[in-house]
Parts: structure tokens; C-alpha cells; sequence
């Protein structure tokens, strides 16, 4: 672990969080994101268009030089933590990070476009896929068509843009943007509604080449995406934990509060160690992003490794300690139960970041 990489809170995040938490409590009412399991995503862009323009948060990883905002990983962690908290339905994590991370190498109009909200793109894998696995892609011709079926991919729905991996003759991996009108996007019925995802059909459909040796890139963008889910992550936990200890105040049984009883005390202290850790865990992988440091596969692996399984924790003992009222549609925990499971596989399972975690840090195995 690097020893120079600060991680704590900066006054410029705190008052980046306070703005984005304002918003969110504003426009994100729990009651309103339930709509999206009716079909109802409207929500989607009433939301991101604030988000997106009023706080200019998509330009957040962009230079200046590029229209924008020349932030780090470290800020965009605090709104993912922020839109953890409030399951806000919209594609930050997939087009402003990583999407915007792809484009970070690449020539073209595009990436300005991401950075002032004009426009939203999409990495056209399933979401699990993780940066150590093999990456899925289409097939392109050479005059630059691309064939292909992608399923399970996130931020598809929202993107006006689609960055296609695609693989030559040769066997050369490289990225192609193809607008999304263009192909075929059928939405699937997923766990988390709050990020849809969709079934991708290209038949030879036009694509403009983006990047040439496209592999290293790729790999960088989903890194980064794993390292900062766990921000995301850390959000959901942190809103379960504080929801659940004010709802155990207030809930009175044999004329005490809830909160009172020995032993769920020892439940949340549990909890709340679990949130800490984890906070430490997102809070490196964030800082080590911003920095470039080598170590962030390391940090990233790390995170996931901790903050995937931590969510789910965090959000299965909120559901039972709410009780009756926790079961129901009307309260929100199930859109963050949901959204924690959902997020538990995305960019590669926890058991397969240990696993690479012990590889890049030399432990042996279970045989040796």
C-alpha cells in the first residue's frame, strides 16, 4: 500500500457532497424511483440533466483543456457515494467514469461531448465482466462493420453513444463508437431497474473507430469502474446502517427503544465496523485512481473484494431489523438490497477480486 495517498475528505469534497446530496433529496424521493419497476423512467433524465449540466458532474475526469472540470477519481467517488445513497437512477458510474476513462486516450469531438452533458456513452460489455477477465466482443469487417450480441449491458438504455469492443481478422482488439440508434437495444427485465440493463444487436452496423490496440485501454476504464463501484457501495451501506439505527430509536418495544437491546447493539456495532472498514477500502481504491498510483489494481481488487459482499451485509440486516415494514414495497430498502446485489457482481464477483488479489500480492495457494 502506498503510504502517501491521503484519504480523507477534502473541504472541496465535502461541499461537492453537500451540493449533490441537496439535489438528490430534492428530485431523487424513493417513492419516484419505484416507478422505474412500473416502467415509468421518466425520472432518469429530469434527474441527470442537473446533475449533468446544473452541477457539471459528467466533466468531473475530464481535462479543462477538453471542456472539463480537471477533477480526480477522489470527487467522482464522493457523488458515487452520494448516488449510493439515494439509488439515483442515473448512467454516472458507466458514461462519466467509465466510458470517460476509455475516451481519456482516444482523438475525436466525443469525450467534450460526455464532459458538458451533451452527450452519454456506454462500453458495450455485460457488466460483470471484470478488468483481469477475458473481454466479449463483436466482430468487424474491413470496411468497419460490426456484427455482434452483447446481453447484460448497463447504461445502454441512457447512452446516445455505444463504444463497441470489437475484434479483427487478425484477432486485434479495438473500439468503435456506433450511435445508439443505429442498433438494435432491447431492454431486460433486471433485479436493479435502477440501472437497467440491455441486450446489444449489431448487424453490420456503421462504427467510427475510437481506438486502434484498444485491450490496455479497456482493461484501464473497467479497473477504474471496479475501484470506484466501491464508493457506490459504500454509499448504499452507510444509508442502511444510518437508517436502521435512527428506525431502532424510534421503535419502542416493552416500553424501550429498540436500539436499547444488547443484542442489536452488537449487530450494528458489527455493522458499523464492517461500514468503516469498507469506507477505508473505497477511500484507497479512490485515492490510488487519482493518482495514477501502480498500485491500483491492488487497491481496486481490494475494494471489491470488501465493499461488494459489505453492501449486501449492510442492506439484508436493515431489511431484518426494520421488521414488517422493511418487507414491504412502499419502504425503500428493497431498491438498495437490490441495487447492493446487483452491484455485487458487477465488474467481476468478489471471489474472483480475492482471487486476483492474492495473485497480485504473492499469496500462495490453498494446495501449496
Amino acid at each position: 500500500m502506498s503510504s502517501d495517498l491521503d484519504l480523507l475528505y477534502s473541504d472541496v469534497e465535502d461541499d461537492l457532497r453537500s451540493s449533490v446530496r441537496d439535489l438528490l433529496a430534492d428530485r431523487c424521493d424513493p417513492t419516484v424511483v419505484v416507478g422505474l419497476y412500473d416502467g415509468d423512467r421518466s425520472l432518469v433524465d429530469a434527474l441527470w440533466k442537473p446533475l449533468a449540466v446544473d452541477l457539471g458532474l459528467t466533466g468531473l475526469l475530464v481535462p479543462e483543456d477538453q471542456q472539463g472540470a480537471g477533477a480526480t477519481a477522489r470527487e467522482a467517488a464522493v457523488v458515487l457515494e452520494e448516488l449510493g445513497r439515494a439509488v439515483a437512477p442515473v448512467p454516472f458510474l458507466t458514461s462519466s467514469v467509465v466510458a470517460t476513462t476509455l475516451l481519456l486516450e482516444a482523438d475525436g469531438d466525443l469525450l467534450p461531448r460526455l464532459a458538458t452533458g451533451e452527450r452519454t456513452a456506454a462500453l458495450v460489455v455485460p457488466l460483470n465482466t471484470a478488468p483481469h477477465g477475458p473481454i466479449p466482443a463483436c466482430s468487424v469487417d474491413a470496411a468497419g462493420r460490426l456484427t455482434g450480441v452483447v446481453s447484460a449491458v448497463a447504461g445502454a438504455l441512457e447512452a446516445d453513444e455505444l463504444l463497441v469492443p470489437a475484434r479483427d481478422a487478425d484477432g486485434t482488439l479495438s473500439l468503435h463508437a456506433v450511435a445508439a440508434a443505429d442498433v438494435e437495444v432491447t431492454p431486460t427485465v433486471s433485479l436493479d431497474m435502477t440501472r437497467q440493463l440491455a441486450r446489444i444487436r449489431l448487424a453490420d452496423a456503421a462504427g467510427r473507430p475510437v481506438l486502434g490496440d484498444a485491450e490496455p485501454s479497456i482493461r484501464r476504464a473497467l479497473l477504474a469502474g471496479a475501484a470506484l463501484l466501491a464508493s457506490e457501495q459504500l454509499g448504499i451501506a452507510r444509508w442502511c446502517l444510518e437508517e436502521t439505527v435512527a428506525y431502532l430509536m424510534q421503535r419502542h418495544q416493552f416500553g424501550r427503544p429498540l436500539g436499547g437491546f444488547q443484542a442489536l447493539k452488537h449487530r450494528l456495532a458489527d455493522l458499523s465496523v464492517g461500514v468503516e472498514s469498507a469506507a477505508a477500502a473505497a477511500r484507497y481504491a479512490a485515492a490510488a485512481v487519482a493518482a495514477d498510483d501502480p498500485d491500483v489494481p491492488v487497491a481496486a481488487a481490494l475494494a471489491q473484494a470488501s465493499c461488494s459482499d459489505l453492501a449486501v451485509t449492510a442492506a439484508e440486516e436493515a431489511l431484518q431489523l426494520h421488521g414488517g415494514i422493511g418487507m414491504t414495497w412502499e419502504h425503500p430498502m428493497h431498491l438498495y438490497l437490490k441495487r447492493a446485489k446487483a452491484d455485487q457482481i458487477a465488474f467481476g464477483t468478489p471471489g474472483s477480486h480475492r482471487a486476483r488479489l492474492a495473485e497480485l500480492v504473492d499469496l500462495p495457494g490453498a494446495g501449496a
